[in-house]
């Protein structure tokens, strides 16, 4: 690194400290939704190759967790697998999906994080299946961030399986079908999806500079906010997480009111 790249890191670490420092904790979200976007345009960028990228990209998860801990989050859920990227040539997911089971891993045996999978378990192979329900018993009595990790998961895909869910719940408890009719509401949805009891997302941010949601998490982010930041995933700083949670901070959230 040379002396101009010290400086620059030197002054965004300041930078970081002053947002931190004015950061007001009561007013931080208690759900966070990250759409990881951008691990192969910054990879392009860097003249590597995809598999990097996505090393990269899952490298900054323990360190984007680090920071919600320092900052009080209570849940975080994190988008690395879409029921869309099944249809990407294998010999991109493949290694993607041998990323994905080691950062899993990782996470659970750090012991700091209490991880639950999101997402359709049945799309995934045996062996991912076999380390997410072992990550899920492995952390369970963890005191930590409940961490999402959405893998296998599409926003459709979860209201399907939730009306899915509720129907055959209803079929085991000899529930009439008009009667089950009059007594859906929000809440009986709502308790049949991923996240079952938790709160929805308070925040979703999205890298890399697309401003869209594709799909994620359709029916938890009604009143959600959305932070859209231009920097891919891999390049993601503690200042641009403080910068998001800065810009949550100063809106005034209406719940449609």
């Amino acid at each position: 690194m040379n002396l101009r790249d010290k400086l620059r890191s030197l002054l965004v670490r300041l930078y970081a400290r002053r947002v931190e420092g004015h950061l007001d904790h009561a007013q931080v979200p208690k759900h966070i939704g990250v759409i990881m976007d951008g691990n192969r345009r910054w990879a392009k960028a860097a003249g590597s190759s995809t598999v990097h990228g996505h090393r990269a990209g899952a490298e900054k998860i323990g360190e984007f967790l680090g920071w919600c801990t320092e900052t009080e989050v209570e849940v975080v859920t994190l988008w690395l697998l879409s029921t869309d990227n099944f249809d990407r040539p294998a010999d991109e997911l493949v290694p993607l999906l041998g990323i994905i089971d080691d950062v899993v891993r990782s996470l659970a045996a750090d012991g700091r994080w209490r991880v639950r999978h999101v997402g359709n378990m049945d799309l995934l192979p045996a062996e991912m299946q076999h380390t997410l329900k072992g990550a899920q018993e492995d952390t369970a009595h963890v005191d930590g961030i409940v961490v999402n990790f959405a893998i296998g998961y599409g926003g459709r895909q979860e209201i399907a399986d939730a009306v899915r869910s509720m129907l055959l719940d209803a079929h085991d408890s000899g529930v009439p079908m008009d009667e089950l009719a009059e007594s859906v509401d929000i809440d009986m949805i709502g308790r049949h999806l991923y996240t079952g009891a938790q709160p929805d997302p308070d925040l979703v941010i999205r890298t890399s500079g697309e401003q869209r949601l594709s799909g994620f998490m359709l029916w938890q982010t009604a009143h959600s906010e959305y932070y859209f930041c231009d920097v891919f995933w891999p390049a993601f700083r503690k200042v641009d997480f403080l910068r998001a949670l800065r810009d949550y901070a100063a809106r005034h959230r209406r719940y449609g009111g």
